[in-house]
């Protein structure tokens, strides 16, 4: 039997889940009361709204933080109340660091502080190998038989500890221009993580890269920030949950992470940067590409996210009409016969507050097998008035597989 066919001898339905990180939005004064969404130029968007079904979907359980781990975590089929134990090990999945059963990870930012303020939750978005020799040099002279320090991507790190800790720690980007005493690690172990922090100022200061990027006009990145601590994760496969073999396509580690512990394997496309200047037409060819092999590819675009917490309104509304243009387009137009899409946003992030907010996303399926329900755009609104609502956000890819004609009409 072929690989692209079933039992049967039918070609066997491929599935593309396409995430545009913080794409959803609140209705903005300045756009006159439409949100980010509803006012960008988004035709492959929309033609997916009429010709598939729209509904809405809650991927942040409450009493949750709506973070992109849990969110990313139940747009994948996974319940975050059962699985979900921290971001760091997530990105830590993705690195290829085994954590060891008395070990946590910490999620490390190389972030810009300014007379005690949050000026840059991603030290000017500092590029891979300037953070990479930061990194080092923080580990050189903090580092210890308890504490690792592990280079990522661009401002992303890791911290790996042994050490029993529960500490209270709050994301970066939540608080953007703000003074960053009240938002300092909290309860068990803290005072030793704020330790660190401080520690890490005198380092980063002194590094030529940080001086560098001062008189190149860039932010430094002058202060590690700990969060998203978390333990080793297990959860079971799409292999084993769906039958489903794939690919996740990403430049954030958080995300490889989850597919990693999914059973998807990273595929890596030349020029994503998890930012705006991302490859967007390359992550939708390699995508298709793996689809003449594979069931399954998890596509993630981190750009409406950034600009989100940017609080860059233009930035925003851009990174959602190359979405569309870039990868919506190139994918529908080379896209295999029996294939489906599901486009969504894993939470909303309100260009007002900078930060990720907990409400029900808008989701569209499109593809073989779908019939349209009426709606004839993709938005926050329009998902608003479909029947379909997901209150429980992690079956949704579940929904996606299962779906059918019948359940359509």
């Amino acid at each position: 039997m072929k690989k692209d066919e079933d039992e049967n001898g039918g070609q066997v339905l491929k599935y593309i889940l396409i995430v545009g990180d913080g794409m959803a939005d609140y209705p903005l004064d300045e756009l006159e009361g439409k949100t980010p969404l509803q006012a960008a130029n988004t035709p492959n968007m929309d033609r997916m709204a009429r010709e598939g079904i729209v509904g809405t979907a809650k991927t942040i359980p409450d009493g949750m933080s709506p973070g992109s781990d849990v969110a990313n975590l139940a747009v994948m089929g996974y319940d975050p109340e059962k699985y979900y134990s921290g971001r760091a090990p997530l990105e830590a999945a993705s690195m290829g660091i085994r954590l060891e059963s008395d070990e946590i990870a910490f999620r490390c930012n190389l972030v810009t502080v300014e007379n005690g303020i949050m000026k840059d939750y991603s030290g000017g978005h500092i590029s891979t190998p300037e953070a990479q020799g930061l990194i080092e040099a923080v580990d050189a002279s903090l580092g210890n038989e308890r504490v690792k320090f592990h280079a990522g991507v661009s401002y992303r790190h890791l911290m790996v500890l042994k050490e029993d800790v529960l500490p209270i720690c709050t994301p970066p980007h939540d608080i953007s221009d703000r003074a960053i005493v009240p938002f300092l690690p909290q309860g068990s172990g803290s005072e030793m993580l704020r330790e660190l922090m401080f520690a890490s100022c005198s380092v980063l200061e002194a590094h030529e890269i940080n001086h560098n990027r001062i008189r190149e006009g860039k932010n430094p990145a002058n202060m590690i920030w700990l969060w998203g601590y978390g333990k080793p994760i297990k959860m079971p496969t799409l292999k084993q949950r769906f039958g489903l073999s794939g690919g996740v396509i990403s430049a954030v580690d958080l995300v490889r992470g989850i597919g990693q512990c999914a059973g998807l394997r990273s595929i890596a496309v030349p020029g994503i940067t998890g930012y705006y200047d991302t490859n967007y037409i390359g992550k939708a060819e390699y995508a298709l590409d793996a689809l003449k092999n594979d069931d399954f590819v998890f596509i993630h675009i981190e750009a409406p996210d950034e600009a989100s917490h940017n609080g860059d309104l233009a930035a925003k509304i851009k990174a959602i009409e190359d979405i569309d243009e870039k990868v919506l387009g190139t994918i529908l137009n080379h896209i295999p016969d029996r294939a489906r899409i599901l486009l969504l946003p894993d939470h909303e992030t309100p260009i007002s507050t900078k930060t990720h907010a907990s409400g029900h996303v808008p989701f569209v399926i499109w593809g073989d097998g779908i019939k349209p329900d009426g709606i004839l755009s993709y938005d926050e609104d329009s998902a608003q008035k479909s029947q379909l609502r997901l209150e429980k956000g992690w079956e949704i890819l579940e929904y996606f597989i299962s779906l059918n004609a019948t359940r359509c009409q």
